[in-house]
């Protein structure tokens, strides 16, 4: 640390006021708010590298920008003096600071100018920021790959599911006939979901066996810990009661009800949730079905209630095209290998989460040393 200087940040970068962005247009320049991007339009702010920090709202939710952006009135963006730092390690170094412990005070959590350039930041010269600022890079660049990997794995799942089960696109040579959910091929049938599934609906456990230390079963109570497939450990529960089986689709049962992921490991869950467990092996399938009942199950939201909820009853009745066994054996056989390519990417990225979290501490105050360190 003896090669490590003290700046403000301040020192290092001026900060500035986004606005009001009049002409939305259709443009491909993101347009930021404290949530992210908001959407895209065809003017810029500023066209270098820059930090952009919430002014209000989501104060921990700092984005580095390399290219044209905007930014509303809820964020502020900086132009970073580059004599002195490496705009993606100072980006890092901010990341790793708790900006909503600096919340000035108001009904909205809110940042200031003043606040932030006072705060403080060790840095070393610039040829070790630049090693540091590659090796989180190339983890950050690894996990972005993955993400991207996983959104055409789903892309082409959801695209076979649609083609064979909602269009009958390969069935189209066949004979049709009616039913309650219009024309389908013939040899299939309308069914309810207990045809395809077991359905084990939630009960949470006693308050007191909650914790957050790994001890005991990991425990859902509802879509709090979802993620755009597979939730995020939080809780766990030393006194499980209804459990639900890796592999299981998870359903949100209360408001808002609809939501879905899925179980990658046993776990616990509550009476948020239910577990939708496939039968003859059809999880592939059970899982698509599922995601396109998306829309009826909504619909428990605005039933006129203050909270919507749906019961097994309603569950186990939900009507769904029955398919023979052998057309979901074809459609498990081409679609099952890209849901298990997208699970291996999205535990890969789990640990490469956690390498990065562990690396960027050390990295960024000296206790490892990259000097000699070449890339």
């Amino acid at each position: 640390m003896s090669k490590w200087n003290c700046y403000m940040l301040g020192e290092l970068l001026s900060v500035k006021y986004g606005k009001d962005h009049k002409k939305i247009g259709d443009g491909d320049v993101p347009i930021y708010g404290s949530g992210g991007i908001m959407r895209y339009g065809n003017q810029s702010l500023y066209k270098g590298p820059s930090i952009l920090i919430p002014r209000k709202g989501s104060l921990n939710n700092i984005i580095y920008s390399v290219g044209p952006f905007w930014t509303v009135d809820t964020m502020f963006w900086t132009m970073i003096d580059e004599r002195f730092v490496n705009p993606l390690f100072l980006y890092y170094s901010i990341c790793k600071k708790d900006f909503s412990s600096l919340n000035v005070g108001s009904a909205v959590p809110s940042l200031t100018i003043p606040v932030i350039s006072d705060i403080s930041v060790e840095i070393p010269d610039l040829k070790v920021q630049e090693r540091i600022a590659r090796i989180l890079k190339s983890l950050d660049d690894k996990i972005e790959l993955n993400a991207q990997i996983n959104h055409n794995l789903e892309a082409q799942a959801k695209a076979i599911f649609k083609s064979w089960f909602v269009d009958f696109e390969p069935f189209r040579d066949g004979e049709f006939v009616d039913s309650e959910l219009g024309p389908i091929p013939t040899g299939w049938k309308v069914g309810v979901l207990s045809e395809i599934a077991d359905i084990t609906m939630g009960q949470s456990p006693n308050g007191s066996s909650y914790n957050e230390d790994a001890i005991g079963t990991v425990f859902y109570q509802g879509r709090a810990e979802f993620t755009n497939r597979f939730p995020n450990r939080r809780l766990f529960t030393t006194e499980p009661k209804r459990m639900a089986k890796s592999g299981d689709v998870l359903l949100s049962v209360r408001a808002p009800v609809g939501d879905i992921n899925i179980a990658n490991e046993d776990c616990c869950i509550g009476r948020g949730l239910a577990a939708i467990h496939a039968k003859k092996a059809f999880s592939s399938f059970v899982f698509y079905t599922m995601q396109a009942l998306k829309p009826e199950f909504e619909k428990y939201n605005g039933e006129g209630t203050v909270f919507g909820c749906v019961n097994k009853d309603a569950l186990n009745t939900q009507k769904v095209i029955v398919p023979p066994d052998n057309v979901i054996s074809d459609f498990e056989k081409l679609v099952s290998p890209l849901d298990q390519a997208y699970r291996i990417g999205f535990e890969e990225n789990i640990r490469l989460a956690q390498l990065r979290d562990t690396l960027l501490p050390k990295l960024m105050s000296g206790e490892i040393d990259v000097s000699e360190v070449e890339i």
